[in-house]
């Protein structure tokens, strides 16, 4: 078992930065994947980022690349999200995930543990 929490959420103004972690308690989190996944009320939960359990790995979705950035840091069982020029669509309860085994790592019915999520909100 792994134990997720996130914490860093949040109220920023549209083009300010957040960051948000993830930290892990439990069996050794380096053997696992990491994502950033977020989720409107009612809609489909929506792939954000992911890391592969090296670190040497990543992946973002096309709204994202250029402004989010994952890390990992194995020693300390915990992973990030840096969000920058954030924009009010950005704005959602964003879900820190894992799950071992090679990719894709898009699918959220491929992870096997969550943490309980944390709220980012941009504002206009």
């Amino acid at each position: 078992q792994v134990q997720l929490v996130e914490s860093g959420g949040g109220l920023v103004q549209a083009g300010g930065s957040l960051r948000l972690s993830c930290a892990a308690s439990g069996r050794t989190f380096s053997r696992y994947a990491v994502a950033w996944f977020r989720q409107d009320p009612g809609k489909e939960r929506e792939f954000v980022t992911a890391i592969s359990w090296s670190g040497s790995n990543t992946y973002y979705a096309n709204s994202v690349k250029g402004r989010f950035t994952i890390s990992r840091d194995n020693a300390k069982n915990a992973a990030s999200l840096q969000m920058n020029n954030l924009k009010p669509e950005d704005t959602t309860v964003y879900y820190c995930a894992a799950r071992e085994g090679a990719g894709p790592y898009y699918y959220p019915n491929r992870y096997d543990y969550w943490g309980q999520g944390t709220q980012v909100t941009v504002s206009s």
